[in-house]
Protein backbone atom coordinates (compact mmCIF):
# COMPACT_ATOMS: atom_id res chain seq x y z
CA UNK A 1 0.00 0.00 0.00
CA UNK A 2 1.85 3.65 -1.22
CA UNK A 3 1.86 5.83 1.46
CA UNK A 4 3.48 8.82 2.67
CA UNK A 5 7.01 7.79 4.39
CA UNK A 6 8.58 11.56 5.01
CA UNK A 7 8.37 13.73 7.90
CA UNK A 8 4.77 14.74 8.48
CA UNK A 9 5.99 18.67 10.19
CA UNK A 10 7.24 19.20 6.35
CA UNK A 11 3.55 19.38 4.97
CA UNK A 12 2.68 22.05 7.44
CA UNK A 13 5.29 23.85 7.14
CA UNK A 14 4.68 23.77 3.37
CA UNK A 15 1.03 25.02 3.99
CA UNK A 16 1.82 27.93 6.81
CA UNK A 17 -0.31 26.56 8.96
CA UNK A 18 -0.86 23.38 11.35
CA UNK A 19 -2.89 20.08 9.79
CA UNK A 20 -2.50 18.19 13.32
CA UNK A 21 -0.55 15.57 12.03
CA UNK A 22 1.76 14.53 15.02
CA UNK A 23 -1.39 14.18 17.42
CA UNK A 24 -0.75 15.74 20.69
CA UNK A 25 3.06 17.34 19.45
CA UNK A 26 0.99 19.68 17.25
CA UNK A 27 -0.09 21.63 20.98
CA UNK A 28 2.84 22.57 22.27
CA UNK A 29 5.81 24.51 21.73
CA UNK A 30 8.00 21.59 19.59
CA UNK A 31 5.31 22.44 16.63
CA UNK A 32 7.32 22.94 13.70
CA UNK A 33 5.24 25.54 12.59
CA UNK A 34 5.05 27.36 15.64
CA UNK A 35 8.92 27.16 15.40
CA UNK A 36 9.74 27.94 11.98
CA UNK A 37 6.56 29.00 10.04
CA UNK A 38 8.40 28.89 6.67
CA UNK A 39 8.16 26.52 3.56
CA UNK A 40 11.16 23.40 3.64
CA UNK A 41 14.01 23.62 1.92
CA UNK A 42 16.65 26.46 1.11
CA UNK A 43 14.47 28.70 -0.18
CA UNK A 44 11.49 28.20 1.93
CA UNK A 45 11.91 31.58 3.35
CA UNK A 46 11.58 33.32 -0.36
CA UNK A 47 8.02 34.23 -0.59
CA UNK A 48 6.27 33.62 -4.11
CA UNK A 49 3.15 34.49 -5.40
CA UNK A 50 1.57 31.76 -6.28
CA UNK A 51 -0.41 31.57 -9.96
CA UNK A 52 -4.18 30.75 -10.12
CA UNK A 53 -3.37 27.17 -10.34
CA UNK A 54 -0.84 27.15 -7.46
CA UNK A 55 -3.52 28.54 -5.01
CA UNK A 56 -5.84 25.64 -6.15
CA UNK A 57 -3.04 23.03 -6.30
CA UNK A 58 -2.55 24.73 -2.56
CA UNK A 59 -5.97 23.42 -1.54
CA UNK A 60 -5.83 20.44 -2.68
CA UNK A 61 -3.04 19.52 -1.07
CA UNK A 62 -3.86 20.73 1.73
CA UNK A 63 -7.36 18.50 2.00
CA UNK A 64 -5.15 15.67 0.74
CA UNK A 65 -2.87 16.30 3.71
CA UNK A 66 -4.95 16.87 6.19
CA UNK A 67 -6.70 13.44 5.77
CA UNK A 68 -3.79 11.30 4.61
CA UNK A 69 -5.25 10.30 1.25
CA UNK A 70 -3.32 10.31 -1.63
CA UNK A 71 -4.12 11.35 -5.40
CA UNK A 72 -5.34 8.43 -6.74
CA UNK A 73 -7.74 7.88 -3.90
CA UNK A 74 -8.40 11.63 -4.03
CA UNK A 75 -9.14 11.48 -7.24
CA UNK A 76 -11.81 8.95 -6.61
CA UNK A 77 -13.83 10.82 -3.98
CA UNK A 78 -13.54 13.83 -5.95
CA UNK A 79 -15.82 11.79 -8.81
CA UNK A 80 -17.70 9.86 -6.53
CA UNK A 81 -18.65 13.60 -5.07
CA UNK A 82 -19.32 15.16 -8.27
CA UNK A 83 -22.27 12.20 -9.38
CA UNK A 84 -23.96 12.86 -5.64
CA UNK A 85 -26.84 15.90 -5.83
CA UNK A 86 -25.71 18.83 -4.14
CA UNK A 87 -22.74 20.91 -4.44
CA UNK A 88 -19.49 19.09 -5.27
CA UNK A 89 -16.85 20.53 -2.88
CA UNK A 90 -19.58 20.05 0.08
CA UNK A 91 -20.05 16.38 -1.45
CA UNK A 92 -15.77 16.00 -1.17
CA UNK A 93 -15.82 17.03 2.54
CA UNK A 94 -18.18 15.05 3.35
CA UNK A 95 -17.06 11.91 1.78
CA UNK A 96 -13.52 12.32 3.32
CA UNK A 97 -14.96 13.59 6.87
CA UNK A 98 -16.87 9.88 7.03
CA UNK A 99 -13.38 7.65 6.39
CA UNK A 100 -13.47 5.54 9.32
CA UNK A 101 -10.03 6.80 10.27
CA UNK A 102 -11.63 9.85 10.72
CA UNK A 103 -14.32 8.84 12.97
CA UNK A 104 -12.01 7.30 15.19
CA UNK A 105 -10.25 10.31 15.20
CA UNK A 106 -13.06 12.35 15.80
CA UNK A 107 -13.78 10.20 18.70
CA UNK A 108 -11.12 10.66 20.37
CA UNK A 109 -10.25 6.68 20.70
CA UNK A 110 -6.69 8.37 18.59
CA UNK A 111 -4.20 11.84 18.42
CA UNK A 112 -3.93 12.21 15.18
CA UNK A 113 -5.25 10.27 11.62
CA UNK A 114 -2.25 8.67 11.12
CA UNK A 115 -2.19 6.91 14.60
CA UNK A 116 -6.52 6.57 13.78
CA UNK A 117 -5.34 4.72 10.24
CA UNK A 118 -2.82 2.12 12.51
CA UNK A 119 -5.79 1.29 15.22
CA UNK A 120 -7.97 0.47 12.56
CA UNK A 121 -5.82 -1.90 10.26
CA UNK A 122 -4.81 -3.93 13.96
CA UNK A 123 -8.10 -4.21 14.10
CA UNK A 124 -9.39 -2.70 17.29
CA UNK A 125 -12.55 -1.06 15.51
CA UNK A 126 -15.83 -2.64 14.64
CA UNK A 127 -18.43 -0.85 12.54
CA UNK A 128 -22.10 -2.10 13.44
CA UNK A 129 -21.02 -5.46 15.27
CA UNK A 130 -18.25 -6.24 12.43
CA UNK A 131 -14.68 -5.70 12.88
CA UNK A 132 -13.28 -3.86 10.02
CA UNK A 133 -9.54 -3.31 9.25
CA UNK A 134 -10.13 -0.72 6.13
CA UNK A 135 -9.42 2.43 7.29
CA UNK A 136 -10.80 4.38 4.03
CA UNK A 137 -14.22 2.28 4.76
CA UNK A 138 -16.74 4.75 4.96
CA UNK A 139 -19.58 5.17 7.05
CA UNK A 140 -23.23 6.07 6.89
CA UNK A 141 -25.97 7.15 8.50
CA UNK A 142 -26.89 5.54 11.98
CA UNK A 143 -23.74 2.97 11.83
CA UNK A 144 -22.52 2.28 15.20
CA UNK A 145 -18.25 2.71 15.72
CA UNK A 146 -16.98 1.22 18.80
CA UNK A 147 -13.42 -0.26 19.94
CA UNK A 148 -13.52 -3.87 19.83
CA UNK A 149 -14.40 -5.58 23.15
CA UNK A 150 -10.95 -7.54 22.81
CA UNK A 151 -9.21 -3.83 23.00
CA UNK A 152 -11.47 -2.74 25.82
CA UNK A 153 -9.07 -2.85 28.42
CA UNK A 154 -6.14 -1.97 26.62
CA UNK A 155 -4.12 0.82 28.38
CA UNK A 156 -2.58 2.18 25.30
CA UNK A 157 -6.45 3.54 24.68
CA UNK A 158 -6.72 4.82 28.45
CA UNK A 159 -3.90 7.12 27.57
CA UNK A 160 -5.06 8.39 24.75
CA UNK A 161 -8.39 9.37 25.80
CA UNK A 162 -6.53 11.30 28.76
CA UNK A 163 -4.83 13.38 26.23
CA UNK A 164 -7.53 14.04 24.29
CA UNK A 165 -9.95 14.58 26.49
CA UNK A 166 -9.96 18.01 26.00
CA UNK A 167 -11.36 17.51 22.36
CA UNK A 168 -14.71 18.53 20.77
CA UNK A 169 -16.78 15.23 19.43
CA UNK A 170 -18.79 17.06 16.53
CA UNK A 171 -22.36 17.00 16.98
CA UNK A 172 -22.69 14.86 14.24
CA UNK A 173 -21.18 11.96 16.20
CA UNK A 174 -22.66 10.68 19.46
CA UNK A 175 -20.13 9.54 21.63
CA UNK A 176 -20.28 7.82 24.67
CA UNK A 177 -16.72 7.83 26.07
CA UNK A 178 -17.61 4.76 29.04
CA UNK A 179 -18.58 2.46 25.99
CA UNK A 180 -15.71 4.05 23.71
CA UNK A 181 -18.88 3.82 20.86
CA UNK A 182 -20.21 6.24 18.72
CA UNK A 183 -23.16 6.59 16.64
CA UNK A 184 -23.58 8.55 13.18
CA UNK A 185 -26.61 10.80 13.82
CA UNK A 186 -26.44 12.49 10.47
CA UNK A 187 -23.62 12.73 7.39
CA UNK A 188 -21.68 16.02 8.20
CA UNK A 189 -22.57 19.38 6.34
CA UNK A 190 -19.89 21.70 5.67
CA UNK A 191 -20.34 23.76 8.89
CA UNK A 192 -19.78 20.81 10.87
CA UNK A 193 -16.13 20.51 9.36
CA UNK A 194 -13.40 22.53 10.10
CA UNK A 195 -10.86 21.94 7.57
CA UNK A 196 -9.49 25.05 6.63
CA UNK A 197 -9.67 25.09 2.88
CA UNK A 198 -11.42 26.41 0.19
CA UNK A 199 -13.05 23.48 -1.43
CA UNK A 200 -14.48 25.45 -4.67
CA UNK A 201 -10.83 25.89 -5.72
CA UNK A 202 -10.32 21.70 -5.94
CA UNK A 203 -13.64 21.76 -7.93
CA UNK A 204 -12.11 24.38 -10.25
CA UNK A 205 -8.86 22.15 -10.16
CA UNK A 206 -10.46 18.99 -11.28
CA UNK A 207 -12.70 20.95 -13.74
CA UNK A 208 -10.11 21.75 -15.95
Amino acid sequence: MARYTDASCRLCRREGEKLFLKGTRCYTDKCAVARRNQAPGQHGAKKKKLSEYGVQLREKQKAKQFYGVLESQFRKYFEMASNKKGITGENLLQILETRLDNIVYRMGLATSRSEARQIVRHGHIVVNGKKVNIPSYLVEKEDVVSLAESSMNDEKFKVIMEQTSGRTVPAWIDFNAEQKKATVLELPKREDIDLPVQEHLIVELYSK
